[in-house]
């Protein structure tokens, strides 16, 4: 029987999202100075009945995103190019080259977060944007 700590403990785990218990794992590991991989393989390597097959590798969540400008239209391309100047901290002909040569990377390496909020503003400006 678990103790009423471990139970609440366990009960509020249940309620994070992915990104949540992504961001938690990080946060063991870099604090006690462990790896939760270790432990996980050996949990799915264990043999399970004696049935020897092969076991599944958990899924690795993505953390971070690019946000690709796709195309740009003529008509909006000004207002485009001011809001990759403001995105990016670009400078006038930096931005206009990559305004230019899309499909380009906008912002590499962010958060799901700040990858749909640039999305967004570019979208209103009226660019064609994805995040992969």
């Amino acid at each position: 029987m678990a103790s009423a700590t471990v139970t609440q403990i366990v009960e509020q785990l249940k309620t994070l999202s992915l990104l949540e218990a992504s961001e938690l794992v990080k946060e063991i590991e870099t604090t006690f100075g462990v790896s939760a991989a270790a432990s996980v393989g050996a949990v799915f390597a264990a043999p399970v009945g004696g049935g020897g097959a092969a076991a599944a590798e958990p899924e690795e969540v993505q953390t971070e995103f690019s946000v690709i400008l796709d195309e740009v239209p003529g008509d909006k391309k000004i207002n485009i190019l001011k809001v990759v100047r403001t995105i990016t901290g670009l400078g006038l002909k930096e931005a206009k080259e990559l305004v230019e040569s899309t499909p380009k990377a906008v912002k590499e390496a962010v958060a799901k977060e700040v990858a749909e909020d640039v999305k967004k503003q570019l979208e209103d400006a009226g660019a064609k944007v994805s995040i992969k």
